[in-house]
């Protein structure tokens, strides 16, 4: 099993995938791994669903931008952030960082405050305003299955390039699900090279 720095220094965006199926038990696993990530107030806003059919596949390409290698690979993950259960999760977080003392009571009441400001905004402010906010806790999870997917061979690409309305038509879901991204799961069909980084004291400021 790959360490976590190798895992890190192996990771590539993957495009072209074998047509080999994914098996069920690795897919949990990423779920799993997922699950596990850090959130704010440990609110869990990440929600998924996981696309095998061939014809929601291809509505998935279509809605990012007619990118057709979405449609080939055995699965796609549509990564999700559900506003609602991101408010309640924060208040349920909030409660229990106070019961375990894990924060300053004065921390506490500025978390109270930031949720009562985000229930009131979420009855007012835009909900791709407030989907663009909590995101950043779907996008933790999604990189937790991007690296562990590298323990079974497995490639993954980040598709942040779509329609999130769009999306939201093929399955159904009102705006309260706020479309993060897609991440096209298989096993490589490629062996990308390593693409140009930046250096630590060009990244230091």
């Amino acid at each position: 099993m790959l360490t976590t720095k190798e895992a890190i220094e192996k990771r590539r965006s993957i495009r072209k995938f074998k047509s080999d199926p994914v098996p069920d038990e690795y897919i949990n696993e990423l779920l799993d791994a997922a699950r596990l990530a850090p959130s704010g107030c440990n609110a869990q806003p990440w929600r998924f669903r996981i696309v095998k059919d061939k014809e929601q596949k291809l509505q998935l390409a279509n809605a990012a931008y007619q990118q057709m290698f979405i449609a080939n690979a055995p699965v796609v993950i549509v990564c999700c952030a559900d506003i609602q259960g991101y408010i309640n999760g924060m208040v349920s977080g909030i409660q229990d960082l106070g019961k375990i003392n894990a924060v300053e009571g004065r921390i506490i009441n500025i978390l109270n405050k930031r949720a009562d400001q985000m229930e009131t905004q979420l009855k007012t402010m835009n909900k791709e305003q407030l989907g663009s906010r909590i995101a950043f806790n779907v996008a933790i999870a999604v990189e937790h299955m991007v690296l562990r997917a590298l323990d079974f061979g497995l490639g993954t690409c980040w598709i942040r390039l779509i329609e999130e309305q769009k999306v939201r038509e093929i399955f159904g879901w009102d705006d309260n699900i706020f479309v993060v991204a897609l991440l096209p799961v298989g096993y490589p069909d490629e062996s990308p090279l390593p693409r140009k980084r930046l250096t630590i004291e060009q990244i230091l400021i």
